[in-house]
């Protein structure tokens, strides 16, 4: 999943981008979630250095701050060299500096054309997911999942494991950064996914290659986002 983030310190601006972008999402159903929006680049700085998605970034250039979007841009570098910079901004003469400060922008946007600022927005998050597609899809197998209107896609390495939910016909994926709910069987479950996953109890199916620790005393899978999971004596041997 790619996580979206958006700075610009003119709040009806942002506002309006971030409306852009929440409208794209839902109506292209698209495998990404908007994350943070400020109007203070160093607040948002944070939040994208706490983050373990791949990102893209909507930037304004003059942020009314010493760090401006272009500096912004080379910091958000340094924590997720792969993200999409776009650039939205009322000044069209400073398009050329993106390149002196050597940060890769995906595009370009300016702010004089309402309607024009909305097809592009949508077309750099489209292309966004594209390549980020492509790029993840070359080396890792990803498990689909449909639920809530949405198609969304989840690569095994970002499973830690599945649980059966409280809610009847109901499972509970544990991914690095969420979880999501879906309609579904363990038994159903266990046999479309690879031997990565494995039954360690009725109610978990976990993905070894994530298992951080066990503890076979007292039978608790340990992961490396602090969350855990039972493991039944019955399958303890197997595991």
């Amino acid at each position: 999943m790619l996580s979206i983030f958006v700075c610009e310190d003119n709040t009806a601006q942002r506002q309006n981008i971030v409306q852009i972008i929440q409208n794209t999402v839902l109506m292209e159903e698209l495998d990404m979630q908007l994350v943070f929006d400020a109007g203070d680049p160093c607040v948002l700085l944070d939040k994208v250095r706490a983050c373990l998605n791949t990102g893209i970034y909507f930037l304004d250039i003059d942020l009314g701050t010493s760090m401006n979007g272009l500096k912004l841009a080379q910091q958000i570098r340094l924590s997720d060299p792969r993200g999409f910079i776009v650039f939205i901004t009322a000044h069209s003469e400073l398009s050329f500096m993106t390149f002196q400060y050597r940060v890769e922008a995906m595009d370009f946007v300016l702010k004089d054309n309402p309607a024009e600022m909305k097809v592009k927005i949508r077309e750099c998050l489209l292309n966004a997911l594209e390549r980020y597609t492509l790029a993840t899809g070359r080396t890792h197998k990803a498990y689909s999942i449909e639920t809530g209107g949405r198609k969304i896609s989840v690569d095994y390495d970002d499973i830690f494991f599945f649980e059966t939910s409280s809610n009847i016909h109901k499972l509970i994926l544990h991914a690095k950064d969420r979880q999501i709910e879906f309609s579904g069987t363990m038994k159903e479950l266990t046999g479309a996914l690879s031997d990565d996953f494995v039954r360690c109890h009725r109610s978990f199916l976990v993905n070894k290659n994530n298992i951080n620790e066990i503890d076979s005393k007292n039978r608790i899978i340990y992961f490396s986002n602090g969350e855990t999971c039972l493991v039944s004596t019955r399958m303890m041997k197997g595991l």
